[in-house]
This record gives structure tokens, C-alpha cells and sequence, in this order.
């Protein structure tokens, strides 16, 4: 997944603060743990997509420890890929890929072809597409990391609930602006862990397990 902060004209970009890449330059993702540990994979440029720093990728996936190995996860606003292949390089079964971007599509599914692997899915679509009508089993884990100051976790957490994408006892990841509010998110998820790293806030949200079920 990758950082797309400041608002911009494509709902798939998510500008860095940093100073803007040349026109067609590309940029470059390196794995942090698990089978795929320090590989660097590139990706091409698309409105200022950055990799989600290693040192929040970190703290994320310690948080997700014992959770991740098998694990099915969907990776919203993918970007780089940054979370949905870190989830996969530490042992999650299959995690699929969104992002309207057909040159990030593009990239995502050579990426996973030059990784060997067969566990991940690119969706090219916007994201409120894909979540409007769920058409397979939901998901252990959902990543999202929605480009800033467009309203986007307002509209699509009430989504994931009503569409029933995080099976009982599931995790949702948001990141948002460390400058607002932290959205509402459904009345039964129980926030789990936040920390704030200068312009973005980034919240672990546990899906509780159906009424009558042990957790």
C-alpha cells in the first residue's frame, strides 16, 4: 500500500509530502520480513505513490503477529502493494490487490510473478466499486490506506460492514490525517491499537465474532 496524502485529481494517488518525481520515473518497494525480506521491487510512477514507511509497515504487521500465516487479505488502495505483498511474504494465504490504476495493475501482477507467487489477486477497479457487492467469502484482514482529505473512510467503512467483507474476528487497518478526526467506524468493532506518526494516525480495528461464538 502506498502513501497518497495531500487530496489530488485521481482517487488512486496518494501524493508524499516530499519533493514530486520526475515525469515517468518509477519507484522502488522493499520488503521488510518473511520469505520475501529485503527484496526490492519497482514500480511505476502514478500520481506520487510511495511504499508505506517501514517503520509503520513494521509496527503493523508486530501488531497482526499471530494472525497473519493463512490469512485472506484484501489490500484497498493498494498502490505499490506494500501491505497485501508484506502480508504475503510473512505467510498469508492469499491477499487480493484493488487499485484503479491499470499501470500499478500492471505492475503489481509482474511483481508477483517475479516473486514466484500464486497467492495474489490485482483487482483493477475503484475501490467503491469493488466494495459495493460483495461476490466472495469475506476476508480475515482488510488493509486501507485511502488517499487523504477526500472522504473516502466516511463512505467505505460503512461498506465493509454492511457488505459483510471481515469474517467475525477479522481486522481492519485504516490510516487517516493525523489532523482529523478519527472516522466512525461500525458500532460493534472494537479498536484494538493507534499510534500517530506526524501526518497520518493509523488504527487496528477488530471485527467482534458472531454472538454464541468463543473468540
Amino acid at each position: 500500500m502506498s502513501r497518497r496524502k495531500p487530496s489530488g485529481p485521481r482517487p488512486s494517488s496518494r501524493p508524499s509530502k516530499g519533493p514530486a518525481r520526475n515525469q515517468g520515473a518509477g519507484g522502488e518497494l522493499r520488503i521488510i520480513g518473511g520469505d520475501w525480506r529485503s527484496r526490492k521491487l519497482r514500480f511505476p510512477d502514478a500520481g506520487g505513490v510511495r511504499p508505506t514507511p517501514a517503520r509503520t509497515r513494521e509496527t503493523l504487521f508486530n501488531w497482526l503477529s499471530s494472525h497473519i500465516a493463512g490469512s485472506d487479505c484484501l489490500d484497498l488502495f493498494t498502490g505499490s502493494g506494500a501491505l497485501g505483498l508484506e502480508a504475503l511474504s510473512r505467510g498469508a494465504g492469499q491477499a487480493t490487490l484493488v487499485d484503479n490504476n491499470t499501470a500499478l495493475a500492471t505492475a503489481l501482477r509482474g511483481n508477483l510473478r517475479l516473486l514466484g507467487s500464486e497467492a495474489g489477486t490485482v483487482v483493477c477497479a475503484n475501490v467503491d466499486t469493488y466494495l459495493s457487492q460483495r461476490t466472495r467469502q469475506p476476508f480475515d484482514i482488510v488493509f486501507m490506506d485511502p488517499p487523504f482529505h477526500q472522504g473516502w473512510l466516511t463512505k467505505l467503512l460503512p461498506l465493509l460492514d454492511s457488505q459483510s467483507w471481515v469474517k467475525p474476528g477479522g481486522w481492519v487497518y485504516v490510516e487517516h490525517e493525523s489532523d482529523l478526526p478519527t472516522p466512525a467506524t461500525p458500532a460493534n468493532w472494537q479498536l484494538h491499537r493507534q499510534k500517530t506518526a506526524g501526518q497520518v494516525t493509523y488504527c487496528l480495528y477488530r471485527v467482534p465474532q458472531a454472538a454464541g461464538r468463543s473468540e
